[in-house]
Parts: C-alpha cells; structure tokens; sequence
C-alpha cells in the first residue's frame, strides 16, 4: 500500500451542526505532526467545509511532509452551489500545489448522492436515507446519470484551475465514470453483510484500470461495531433513545440498526481492542487486495467526547483513533447544536444545558500527549503499527 493515511476533518458540517466547532491552528499543527511522525501516515485526507481552514490544514500537513488529499465538502445544497464552492475550492487547492509540487491532490466530492441535493429525494441526508422511496432508488441506479453528468461538470472546471491529481470519493453502490479521472476513490466501510467478500469487493475495483484510494473505512469502539461498519454511528440514537425516552420517536430502519449490537445493563459496551483488531484486519485486507491506499476514519472527534459513564459516552459511537476530552467552550456550541438539531429533525425542545451530560468532565489533557485534550485508543497504536511497516 503506497498510500498510508487517515481522514484529519477541519470542520465538516451537517444539518447545520459542525464537526470541529473550535478550529485552533497550533493544535492542527500537533496533531498532524504525530500523524506524520507517530501514526506513521504518509498521506492525509484533509476534509471539511470552509476552504481557508482546509489550506490551513493542509498547509500544516505539507509542512510536516505529508501528502495531501485537500477534499472540500459542502453538503445538502444545489448542484450550481455546490459546483461553484467546487470551483473556489478549485483554485484554493492550486494555490498550495504550486507551493508544494506532487504534493497535492484534489477530491470533488465524495458520496453525493446522499450528501447533495437533487439525486435522491429529501432535503438533507437524514431525510434521504429514511425517505420511503430510498432503496427503491438506489435498487434502480437512477440516480447515476445525473451524477456522472454533475461530476464531468465539476471535474471539467476545477481541471481549469488545478493542475494536480483529481478524484471523487464514492458510495459503494455509484456507477462512476472513472475514465477521466486519475484515481478511482471509494468509502468503503467493512459490515457484517460484507464480510466475507470485503477483499474480493475492493480488488475488483481496479478493473476500472486506475489506482484505487479507499477513502473511509473503520470502526466504531463498542461491542458489536463490527456488524454495522459505516453504520455503527447508529447507537448514538440509542443512547438518545434511552435519555429521551418515548419523546423520541424514530424511523424504522434507524431503530433496527441501533437494536444490533448487545447491550449490557441497558447500555452499549465500550470495547477498544475490537476496534483496534478490525481496523487492522481491514488494513491487511485491503493492502492484500492491491489498493493504491486507504484512509482509516477519523484521526479525532471532539464532538464525540469520551465519558467514563456507558450511557453517555459519545466516542463509542465515533470512529477516531483517539478518544477526545471535552473543552468547556465547545461541549456548549455542540450542545446547542444538537438541540437545534432535535427539534428540526424530531421535533423535540432540548435544553441544551441537559446535553452537557454527554460532555463529561472539563479540561482533561491526554496522558501520552499532555497537551493534547485527547488520549489514544487501542486502535491508534494497531495503525501506527501496521503503517510503520510501509
């Protein structure tokens, strides 16, 4: 695998909630410098929304001598908007690979069909996935036309302004026109439906004849997070449906979901060492299967911050390799958000005081890096592990 790296989010934003609400420059500047020189990475997907955060991320990975995969991704809005961001993010992209040559890479996208509008039916992608029409859709591949057509037209303009690699990060289930791309990108999460032919699914991507890039893949850290891969983020509705009792109410198929891991006194159970032992089993699958190379999902989480209390302990249900501690200010915004979040999506009022329960204890720093809000999991040291290998 030539390609050893792991997806480093600057702030994805769904639904209106961001995924890194505090964005600190030297902290960025840490982390992916122990990416480099810890986690053994040579190559780093910098991913999220604002474009001056992600040249200021990828800046900072250039700098510790990482390639990067600079990935803009703007989500639930038009095709002309989202291909005009495309086209800004274009040009900012440029900027850096002059700077940094062979160095930089450009993604226009990844998995739109749920992330943007118009392919599948519903305004954003809670409401895509539990629309009644959803798999329907997906079974019939309807939707492929319109986005080939919608990725010739965001390939075609940012190639005006970028003169690097240029790939788009699919769905498993999108039909792509890979020809005039230069890498083949899919997300491509292990599940229990998948297990046995995961190898055999990703090797036979190359008969597109392009590298292939395995942009996500991972594990959540909990009993069971095997059986649901891409989906183990699940449980984080359980969890709510345990707090909130019969106030939430919830579509069917989520609910199926989040009832397949065990539970154990009402609660998920915390398990690190199935994370770290799946995540590297994948990783040797994938190597085997002759991958150009893989991106584990996600270095860090801070909107899932680890509580020793099962009930409450939002990094289960994360997959990063490091298990977060909330920072006061922060654990406040993302309250707030999900209690906006709550209301416009279940119509439930949450006082966002009583989400702080799910922050747990603030200020505490790491133990292996002391000035850094978070601790490694088992599955950092599985990666850095096999990644040291080369």
């Amino acid at each position: 695998m030539n390609r050893r790296g792991v997806c480093y989010d600057v702030g994805r934003v769904m639904m209106g909630e961001s995924w890194r609400p505090k964005f600190d420059q030297a902290l960025a500047r840490r982390e992916l410098g122990i990416i480099k020189d810890d986690l053994h990475c040579n190559a780093v997907r910098i991913c999220g929304l604002d474009i001056g955060r992600l040249v200021v991320g990828s800046k900072a990975a250039l700098d510790a001598g990482l390639e990067v995969w600079f990935c803009p991704e703007m989500w639930d809005r038009s095709q002309d908007e989202t291909l005009a961001y495309l086209g800004r993010a274009a040009e900012a992209a440029e900027g850096l690979r002059a700077l940094y040559p062979g160095k930089v890479a450009l993604s226009i996208g990844s998995e739109l069909t749920l992330f943007m509008q118009g392919f599948v039916e519903g305004r954003n992608v809670f409401d895509r996935m539990n629309a009644p029409s959803f798999w329907e859709t997906i079974r019939t591949g309807k939707y492929n036309v319109p986005l080939n057509a919608f990725l010739e037209r965001a390939r075609v303009s940012a190639r005006e302004v970028f003169h690097g690699p240029v790939t788009y990060f699919s769905l498993p289930f999108e039909s792509v026109d890979w020809s005039q791309f230069d890498f083949m990108g899919v997300d491509h999460y292990r599940d229990a439906r998948i297990r046995d032919i995961y190898g055999k699914m990703a090797s036979g991507y190359r008969v597109h004849g392009k590298p292939v890039l395995i942009g996500e893949f991972g594990c959540c850290t909990y009993k069971g997070a095997e059986m649901l891969g891409g989906n183990g983020f699940m449980i984080a509705f359980g969890m709510m449906a345990d707090y909130l009792g019969p106030r939430l109410t919830l579509p069917k198929s989520t609910q199926e979901m989040m009832r397949i891991p065990a539970r154990v006194d009402g609660h998920y159970v915390r398990d690190e060492g199935l994370q770290a032992r799946e995540i590297a089993d994948q990783l040797r699958v994938l190597d085997a299967a002759g991958v150009e190379g893989a991106f584990v999902q996600t270095f860090v989480s801070p909107t899932s911050p680890h509580v020793d209390d099962p009930r409450f302990d939002g990094d289960m249900a994360g997959y990063s390799l490091v298990k977060s501690f909330a920072e006061k200010d922060t654990a406040e915004e993302i309250a707030v958000q999900k209690a906006r979040q709550s209301k416009e999506l279940v119509g439930i009022e949450l006082d966002p005081n009583e989400l702080l329960k799910f922050s747990g204890e603030f200020g505490k720093m790491g133990v292996t890096y002391p000035d850094m809000p978070w601790e490694p999991k088992e599955a950092f040291k599985a990666v850095a592990d096999y990644y040291s290998r080369g």
